[in-house]
């Protein structure tokens, strides 16, 4: 086994060691901060795929995040008053039920990506990435000026959403749920690189003539990719608003596109454990350093200038050197 690939196993053995741990020494807060980090390392798969496979720099990523995101509080928050979301022409209830609600967040987020791509991937580069910008901008306005779902207030949820056979308000047990989907996403995300899909799109990024030489639709190809990538992202953003029992225009933020950008710059770009490593060292740093200074993002800066400067390959390829593909 390759260097990276004894870091993967290292990374994932962590991800099961650390809860492990706290919950034996009866550290709740811990399996939270973990479960943060499993949470941002999902949303940051759905990007790498966008990115890292598709060469697509989306700085509106947090749409998809935050339509995840409001899916649940949206549907939850029906559930818990009793009210309908829609009575005409047919009635349609909340549920607390976490599998309809992520059903109804990635199909969501995905039809949310495939609008914006069929606009957005019209332009590439710096066009590709303002227009990406705008449009979380836009939902991000909506947010805040949709009074019925909280408006800037953001929209509170009572008690956590439910899963058959699972307490899900035991830490433990809901960091399960996460990295269970953490888990499938990886492997998704593996399987789909070595794909003829995966390998035409990374072409489409690399010569994008010559895939259009062959018959192929480099658009085409990147659009798909960025519908899987919404899809996954807004998972994320459900299981987000389900962590903290809350969601608000903030996770449609050009702040939130901007970290779930660093989390997968940090850890490497398209990289396997990339968005792991990146988004555990995030959500560590912040904790750390949170209680030292308000400022701590200055030292965050530091570290992601010291990576694109120094270290292209983030922290994966800092400490597995280069990437060998096939």
């Amino acid at each position: 086994m390759s260097r990276e690939g004894w870091l993967n196993a290292a990374l994932l053995l962590a991800l099961v060691v650390v809860p492990g741990w706290a919950l034996w020494a009866d550290e709740p807060f811990t399996i939270t901060l973990a479960t943060r980090a499993v949470i941002f390392a999902l949303a940051a798969v759905g990007l790498n795929i966008a990115l890292g496979m598709g060469g697509l720099v989306s700085l509106g990523h947090a749409v998809f995040f935050g339509i995840g995101g409001y899916a649940m509080g949206i549907l939850a928050s029906h559930a818990q008053t009793y009210t309908a979301l829609m009575e005409w022409p047919f009635v349609i209830e909340g549920t607390k039920s976490m599998p309809v609600i992520w059903l109804v967040a990635v199909a969501a987020s995905s039809c949310a990506a495939l609008v914006i791509g069929l606009l957005s991937l019209r332009t590439s580069g710096v066009y590709f990435i303002m227009i990406t910008l705008a449009f979380g901008q836009m939902m991000y306005f909506f947010a805040i000026s949709w009074p019925a779902y909280g408006g800037e207030d953001g929209l509170s949820i009572y008690v956590r959403n439910g899963f058959p056979g699972l307490n899900t308000l035991v830490p433990i047990q809901f960091y399960g749920i996460c990295l269970a989907w953490l888990c499938i996403a990886l492997l998704f995300y593996a399987r789909l690189m070595r794909s003829p899909f995966g390998l035409a799109l990374n072409a489409a990024r690399q010569v994008p003539a010559r895939v259009r030489a062959v018959g192929l639709d480099p658009r085409r190809l990147q659009l798909v990719a960025l519908v899987i990538s919404g899809g996954i992202t807004g998972l994320a953003g459900a299981l987000f608003a389900d962590l903290n029992r809350f969601v608000s225009p903030s996770m449609l933020s050009w702040q939130m596109s901007g970290e779930i950008m660093v989390f997968v710059i940090i850890g490497g770009v398209a990289r396997l454990f990339g968005p792991v490593a990146g988004a555990g060292f995030y959500v560590l740093l912040e904790h750390l350093l949170g209680g030292v200074s308000e400022f701590w993002q200055i030292f965050l800066g530091l570290f992601l200038l010291a990576v694109v400067l120094f270290g292209k390959g983030g922290l994966v390829g800092m400490i597995a050197g280069r990437r060998r593909d096939g």
